[in-house]
C-alpha cells in the first residue's frame, strides 16, 4: 500500500472522499493508503474462490463480497477492503455501502501483502467479534492458512496438495485443487525469486 499525501484524514471525510475516488483506498486511524494492483493468479484465486463459495451460500441467509466491499473496523477507526468476506449477520444488511460484522475473511497473499496480512491486519481483524475464521491463501504454492477463533485462542490448520480445506463459519468443505484451478503456480514461484534476488542485489 502506498500512503495518499495527505497529513490527516478524519473518517467522515475519507468517507466522502473515497466516494469520489476511482481506485479503492484503506483507511488506518486517519492515514489512507493506495491498494496496489493484483497479478493473474490472484485474481485467478479469487474467481475461483468467488464462484465455489457464491454457490454454496446461494439460499442462504449468508453473503459473500469481493474485494470491492469496504470493512469497517469501528473500534479501531479502519476501513479495509479484504480480496473476500462473507457476512451471516442481518445487521450487515441495512448498509449497502460497507460491512462490519464478517464471520470469514480471506486474503490472497502477494510480495507486498503478506507481512501486513500475517501481522498488524490480522491483529485488528481479531478485534471484530463476529469473526469465527481468517483464511490466508498462497499464489506460488497450494498452501491454505485457516485461523479459527476458539475461547481463548486462535488456532491455525494448514491444507496443502490433494488436502480437502473446511470452512466451519460457513459449513463448507473445499478440494484445495479447485481454489488452484487453471493457476500457474510454476510461473508465479519463478517471478517470486526474480524479485527475492533483485532486492538482495539492490540491498548490497
Amino acid at each position: 500500500m502506498i500512503a495518499v499525501p495527505q497529513n490527516y484524514f478524519s473518517a467522515d471525510e475519507y468517507l466522502r472522499w473515497e466516494e469520489q475516488q476511482e481506485e479503492k483506498h484503506e483507511y488506518i486511524d486517519g492515514q489512507v493508503y493506495a491498494m496496489a494492483g493484483a497479478s493473474e493468479n490472484h485474481v485467478d484465486i479469487t474467481t475461483n474462490l468467488t464462484v465455489i463459495l457464491s454457490n454454496h451460500l446461494r439460499g442462504k441467509d449468508c453473503k459473500l463480497f469481493p474485494s470491492d466491499m469496504r470493512l469497517n473496523i469501528a473500534s479501531k477507526k479502519i476501513y479495509y477492503y479484504p480480496d473476500l468476506l462473507v457476512t451471516c449477520d442481518e445487521r450487515d444488511r441495512f448498509n449497502k455501502k460497507q460491512k462490519n460484522y464478517p464471520c470469514l475473511i480471506i486474503e490472497v497473499l502477494s510480495e507486498s501483502t503478506e507481512s501486513k496480512d500475517r501481522g498488524v491486519k490480522f491483529a485488528n481483524y481479531q478485534t471484530i467479534q463476529s469473526l469465527q475464521e481468517y483464511v490466508l491463501i498462497s499464489q506460488w504454492e497450494q498452501r491454505v492458512e485457516v485461523f479459527r477463533r476458539s475461547e481463548k485462542f486462535w488456532v491455525l490448520q494448514t491444507y496443502t496438495v490433494g488436502e480437502l480445506i473446511e470452512l466451519q463459519s460457513i459449513n463448507l468443505q473445499i478440494s484445495i485443487d479447485a481454489i488452484y484451478e487453471d493457476v500457474d503456480l510454476l510461473a508465479a514461484s519463478s517471478e517470486a525469486s526474480s524479485e527475492a534476488i533483485l532486492e538482495a542485489i539492490l540491498d548490497i
